[in-house]
């Protein structure tokens, strides 16, 4: 069977590991004999047509993982002790005549939610293959700080670190990460927080899920901007509660009676999704004044705010606040990678506390490794490196986009005040933009 091995140079880590992850994977599978030994190390890297090395250490790595014990002048064979404990599934009696048959749940009655039914964007999984891959608020690898990520990961697993994060936290964050969110990633937006009055969150996603459990009921009315952020809707959908769409001008949100009656406001002040425009001071103190006025609270998703270079920046709003009405989302899912999954929530501390309680109930806290890989990142000022080099590319990208379309597609579009990585565009009147899309697409 060892011929069915197959190794591809460049492809799914080095030969060694692709070895040692095949024969671990054929020895869980059963398909290696227990009692009979392994070829030699010269043997089996001449059918693989490998260096010898390559098997050797492919075969200790085995041996000091357990998968492989060593015989004295027999060779190695498969450790049984690693195959002990697996069930083995008895084959199944063939039904008997005449019997009842099986009657398998029926999913549409049992289903209280049906998320899939909901409206979504929806983006190509193979974007990158496309040769002009517009997609909104995607990776960009080429720009990703490869050597200095992996450094801070290495540094993470060092003795001392895992010793430190690899410990149950129950319900607690990483305090390194916590500081690095305080006194690096906060003051940036003008917002000054203590240590309980922060969050790490599984993304931007989870602090809106959060929230909306939190805040939100049958008897809620939320006010949305529209357009504006399709998941928010969506979450708000859910609970379920009144969602109260409210217009966006070339300010932002608009502030106004239609505010009335409302228990929670969403808004994305700095970089309005999806059209760009930026919420000037003014109607920021407005809003603070009309959530005073009418008793509600606002989320304020401070979506881009690190990519702004074409202006000095507005103060996020939670930096106004003086009374606790604004809860602040933060994210790197724009900076450093959207796979990664980490953003920050910020708030009261008796608001904090009781989300806190109810993130342990769904996922305890974020990873603690990625979270330590993250705070040596921030620490060692890698991210404020990467958010120059970012704003840098996207200052360029942003100036030819607005050539291209002032050249093939005048009075478009108005240029972004703020920068960041997109362009709110209008197309002529009667566009199918579903035809526009298929167009593209191909």
């Amino acid at each position: 069977m060892f011929q069915l091995f197959h190794l591809t140079p460049g492809k799914g880590g080095s030969l060694q590991q692709q070895l040692r992850e095949q024969i671990a994977t054929a020895i869980l599978n059963g398909n290696i004999p227990v009692d009979a030994p392994l070829p030699s190390s010269r043997k089996l890297a001449q059918q693989l047509d490998v260096a010898r090395n390559t098997v050797v250490l492919a075969y200790e790595h085995l041996l000091d993982d357990g998968y492989l014990i060593a015989r004295e002048r027999s060779g190695y064979y498969v450790n049984p002790d690693i195959l002990s404990g697996q069930v083995k599934l008895a084959e199944q009696p063939e039904p008997e005549a005449g019997s009842e048959p099986t009657h398998p749940p029926d999913w549409d009655k049992r289903f209280k939610l049906r998320p899939t039914e909901q409206t979504n964007i929806s983006k190509p999984r193979d974007w990158q293959k496309y040769d002009y891959p517009f997609i909104y608020g995607q990776f960009d690898a080429s720009l990703f700080p490869t050597v200095n990520w992996r450094e801070c990961c290495r540094d993470a697993v060092s003795g001392p670190s895992i010793s430190d994060w690899a410990a149950d936290r129950f319900d607690n964050d990483d305090p390194l990460l916590i500081e690095q969110i305080r006194t690096r990633l906060l003051p940036r937006r003008g917002v000054w927080a203590s240590s309980d009055q922060i969050l790490v969150t599984v993304g931007a996603q989870q602090a809106l899920y959060m929230m909306a459990q939190l805040l939100l009921d049958k008897q809620s009315t939320i006010g949305l901007e529209n357009p504006g952020y399709v998941d928010i809707r969506n979450i708000a959908k859910l609970n379920p509660s009144q969602v109260r769409p409210i217009p966006v001008d070339q300010d932002g949100m608009l502030v106004d009676d239609r505010l009335k009656g409302c228990d929670l406001v969403f808004t994305t002040p700095s970089h309005q999704c999806p059209t760009t425009v930026t919420m000037p001071i003014e109607r920021r103190y407005e809003l603070l004044k009309r959530a005073d006025e009418e008793d509600f609270l606002i989320i304020e998703d401070d979506y881009e705010s690190e990519t702004n270079f074409k202006s000095n920046p507005i103060p996020a709003l939670k930096s106004l606040d003086k009374n606790d009405r604004v809860l602040y989302i933060g994210s790197l899912s724009k900076t450093l990678a959207p796979g990664l999954r980490l953003g920050y929530l910020v708030g009261p501390v008796e608001f904090i506390r009781e989300a806190r309680a109810l993130r342990r109930l769904m996922v305890r806290h974020p990873a603690a490794n990625n979270q330590r890989s993250v705070a040596l990142f921030l620490e060692r000022g890698y991210h404020d490196s990467l958010i120059m080099n970012i704003m840098r590319n996207y200052q360029t990208r942003w100036r030819a986009m607005d050539e291209a379309l002032t050249k093939y597609l005048p009075e478009s579009h108005n240029q972004p005040t703020f920068g960041g990585s997109c362009y709110w565009v209008k197309g002529p009147e009667g566009l199918d933009s579903e035809e526009l899309q298929k167009r593209a697409k191909e």
